[in-house]
């Protein structure tokens, strides 16, 4: 059953994020610190039917793929695209699909702008997938 194998990972993961010291706790959930505390709280959770929402793609599978390929065969972002670094703030060119405009900019702070490149990083165990073209031409050397 979907929901069972994804609750099994889900809590098998929360764990081990615990157990490696990826996961912090403060604040009003400071007793969780405590690993008997943690698991203690997590106890009724195994024991909890859970209720997992799949539905097929709203566009269809095709879709899903070219999502999915924007991911394995891009860069999260071109250089082309990188306009200017100064005191701190980078600016770069986008394509802003809800606006009439194909090309726009946007200047963030260092920081923000690294958040945003970093959540296009694929996670460990993925690996990008490169284009040499079609099967029997030669690539340049």
């Amino acid at each position: 059953m979907l929901s069972r194998l994804f609750r099994r990972l889900f809590l098998t993961a929360l764990h081990d994020a615990f157990e490696d010291g990826h996961l912090r706790v403060s604040g009003s959930l400071q007793a969780l610190s405590d690993p008997q505390g943690f698991a203690d709280h997590l106890q009724p959770a195994r024991h909890t039917e859970w209720v997992v929402y799949a539905k097929p793609p709203f566009a269809g599978p095709h879709q899903v793929l070219d999502d999915v390929g924007r991911y394995t065969h891009r860069v999260a972002i071109a250089n082309q695209r990188l306009l200017d670094m100064d005191d701190g703030h980078v600016r770069f060119r986008y394509t802003d699909d809800r606006a009439q405009a194909s090309q726009t900019t946007m200047t963030l702070d260092a920081t923000a702008f690294i958040r945003r490149v970093l959540l296009h990083v694929l996670p460990s165990g993925f690996h990008r997938i490169r284009y040499d073209g079609p099967p029997g031409s030669s690539s340049p050397a």
